[in-house]
């Protein structure tokens, strides 16, 4: 069974930029979005996802791979202050992820609640987090029928999963942000062990190649020394979770094997980060085996040594400003406001102190502009400060960069690659160099970059397949061998099973739907079964149990002559058997319009005589074989009939020489003469071109003297015995009521199963 579906991917934020992610994937009726993030640049209603392009109540789920505010931020939003709570969607996110969200969104709620751009209120957060069902990376999850995911390990930050989604057997990848570098503390994503047709990818270094990370430890402890040595203080814009637990992993690791550093302090300045610190200690389990290890030692990774967490009283910032040396991690990462804003401020007007940005930073953010080593930067109030603190660059980000995302799409082997996630130009070019590196291989692999709002379609032709269970499984199947019985449907699989097996294996019962259609008709009986027998050939004649006229029209529609001027059909309700009852009720109720029939009651003689009625009292030499010796004669000429007459030791010895068998005469030669058996209908010929016309012509005689009784029941034969064998097996319309339920049950039950 082939299938041509239609996959619709439309992005409501991430669309060649970065930020607010948040894609709607719809396919059979079933709508899954993955992310639901605000956009940092901006606030308010402006940083969320384009919602109002959804109507939210037709969203089965929503499966957040992280934390992160660009991810998982506008959740609250959509669940609350839209319709998504009038459909039955459900919300998905891993265990660390559930516990980090809630103090993240506790911090979003407590730095924008003094604003007039808070998106919602403390309880509305609260409602949403209650709702959220947390699961377990390689957890097999199935939302709503024809819908399923599993989570896979993404790195990244602690807690992120890309999501390997089934919707009625299309398989979809969907990676958030991930990162295939296992670093100090996290698992680096896995590749999911199953092929998906649609790839959906992140793109946010496009091209670009990152140092390793031994390198870059290296550079980076070695920043952080040289600005302390010149009595400098180290400022490390950060997000309170994610990389700053790994910069602290690498910084008290350092000061450990430094004791000149040990009077330095360092600081984290992120009461969020203090509280989820807890959140790491928990989830141990779920990092590397580095983390694991220490932890099985007793030897907390995350017990730091020469790391505090800042108490944070008012005017600290000015304190931390006039004291000696210092390295402080403050939040936000992108220096939009907060700690890490206030700090910059205060730093930038000297030169001993060091800025070091250790994340991708977004347009429009002030972490991105200073990166370009401006004279001066705008304060908060507006005022113009001089900026001398020094600024470096350094990637922790976690996101793959172009080798490591390359190899990701390659070793995924996808179909279609949607790229997200990315800036504009960053994402052409990755998408550029992968078109060419597939199409040096020959390999049809298509790459997308659809825009905010742009919806993509991609269609697919897939192998719908139905297992065989119970009794059919029984014998395994031959080739070119046909199997027949009940297709059930179910959450878009398909089971093939037979009759007697549907309440076992699919908790279905069977039944039969018996229709029943009464007829006031101002013509006598005879006049019907003349018509009858003239549109379907031959019928069956009988009395019913309650002594009833009944004729039996193509065995499956009964015509009872129930009163005067009254004619009951009734039949056994199945796809074919009502199509037949459809033609005998328009070919009664137009016997009395019916020329015909006006002819011959107008005229006093038996309807014995018609030619209907020839092959029940009629000359009986008047076989079907005769009739295709007939037309065969008038296409070919010269037409024997050959029936052998040996005993049954010379028919045993001649095979198939001694069967009945029409012989057409080609020539005088004999050479080209063709053989058909009259039991087999077979022809042979000792000339291929001869025996393709004599098998043509006969398959035209064999439809042309078959009624439509005979075609329906037997599916046309041409030995006399088995020219109608229903009339021979068939109940008679007398015990009609007595057929088994095997009978019944193949007719009419196909349709109500599937």
């Amino acid at each position: 069974m082939a299938d041509s579906p239609t996959l619709s991917v439309t992005l409501l934020g991430a669309g060649q930029e970065v930020g607010r992610s948040c894609c709607v994937l719809q396919y059979r009726g079933k709508t899954i979005v993955c992310d639901t993030g605000v956009h940092p640049a901006y606030s308010g209603m402006a940083s969320l996802p384009f919602v109002d392009e959804l109507d939210w109540s037709t969203v089965d789920a929503i499966l957040i791979t992280h934390f992160h505010l660009d991810h998982a931020a506008a959740l609250t939003y959509i669940m609350e202050k839209t319709n998504f709570r009038d459909g039955k969607g459900k919300v998905y996110m891993t265990h660390p992820t559930k516990a980090v969200h809630k103090f993240m969104m506790q911090d979003f709620v407590r730095t924008s609640s003094s604003s007039s751009d808070a998106l919602f209120t403390p309880f509305e957060m609260n409602m949403s987090l209650s709702s959220i069902i947390p699961v377990s990376a390689h957890q097999l999850i199935t939302p709503c029928p024809g819908v399923s995911f599993i989570p896979y390990h993404a790195g990244h930050v602690l807690g992120a999963c890309m999501f390997l989604i089934d919707i009625a057997g299309l398989k979809i990848l969907y990676t958030g942000d991930y990162s295939r570098e296992e670093d100090r503390h996290l698992v680096k994503a896995e590749v999911p062990p199953v092929r998906p047709d649609v790839l959906i990818v992140e793109s946010t270094y496009g091209v670009q190649s990152l140092e390793g990370r031994d390198e870059k430890e290296l550079r980076f402890t070695s920043l952080v020394h040289s600005i302390i040595r010149r009595g400098g203080h180290v400022l490390l814009p950060t997000f309170a979770l994610g990389r700053a637990q790994e910069l602290l992993l690498i910084l008290d690791e350092y000061w450990k094997k430094h004791p000149d550093l040990h009077n330095v302090p360092i600081y984290y300045a992120s009461n969020l980060a203090r509280k989820c610190m807890a959140v790491y200690q928990t989830y141990i389990h779920t990092m590397n085996s580095n983390i694991r290890s220490r932890f099985a030692k007793r030897d907390n990774p995350f017990v730091f040594k020469h790391i505090s967490n800042l108490p944070q009283p008012r005017g600290w910032e000015r304190k931390i400003a006039d004291g000696p040396p210092c390295v402080v991690l403050a939040s936000p990462g992108f220096l939009q406001t907060g700690p890490s804003r206030e700090l910059l401020e205060l730093w930038a007007p000297d030169s001993r102190n060091g800025l070091i940005i250790t994340g991708y930073s977004i347009e429009g953010t002030l972490a991105r502009d200073i990166m370009t080593e401006p004279d001066e930067i705008i304060g908060l109030k507006g005022n113009t400060i001089p900026r001398k603190i020094s600024v470096d660059y350094l990637s922790f980000s976690a996101h793959v960069d172009y080798s490591q995302n390359s190899e990701f799409i390659e070793l995924v082997k996808a179909q279609h690659v949607v790229l997200v996630h990315g800036e504009q130009t960053a994402m052409g070019r990755l998408k550029a160099a992968m078109t060419a590196k597939f199409k040096d291989r020959d390999e049809d692999v298509k790459i997308h970059t659809p825009r905010n709002l742009e919806t993509l379609e991609l269609s697919f032709r897939g192998e719908r397949v139905a297992k065989a269970i119970g009794t059919l499984a029984n014998k395994a199947p031959q080739e070119n061998d046909i199997i027949s019985g009940l297709l059930v449907s179910k959450d878009y699989s398909y089971t093939l099973l037979d009759p007697r097996d549907l309440k076992d294996f699919a908790g279905l019962s069977t039944c039969t739907v018996t229709q029943r259609q009464k007829i006031v008709l101002g013509v006598g009986w005879d006049l019907v079964r003349w018509h009858l027998e003239g549109m379907y050939g031959s019928l069956e004649e009988g009395l019913d149990k309650d002594g009833v006229k009944v004729i039996r029209v193509m065995g499956a529609i009964d015509v009872k002559h129930t009163a005067e001027h009254e004619l009951t059909l009734e039949w056994d309700s199945s796809a074919s058997n009502d199509m037949i009852a459809d033609s005998v009720l328009a070919l009664i109720t137009g016997i009395d319009k019916s020329p015909a029939s006006v002819k011959l009651t107008s005229q006093q003689h038996s309807h014995t005589h018609h030619p209907h009625s020839d092959h029940h009292e009629g000359d009986q030499s008047i076989t079907r074989i005769q009739r295709i010796a007939w037309f065969l004669d008038a296409h070919f000429g010269d037409v024997e009939l050959h029936m052998p007459e040996a005993d049954g030791e010379q028919e045993q010895e001649q095979g198939d020489k001694n069967e009945s068998a029409l012989i057409v005469r080609m020539d005088d030669s004999g050479e080209t003469d063709a053989h058909i058996n009259l039991v087999t209908l077979a022809v042979s010929c000792p000339s291929d071109t001869v025996r393709k016309r004599v098998e043509a012509v006969l398959d035209m005689a064999i439809t042309t003297v078959s009624s439509l009784a005979e075609s329906f029941a037997t599916g046309v034969s041409a030995s006399p015995e088995d020219a109608d064998p229903k009339q021979e097996k068939s109940t008679s319309p007398d015990h009609a009521d007595t057929k088994t339920v095997e009978d019944t049950m193949t007719t009419g039950e196909a349709d109500i199963a599937s």
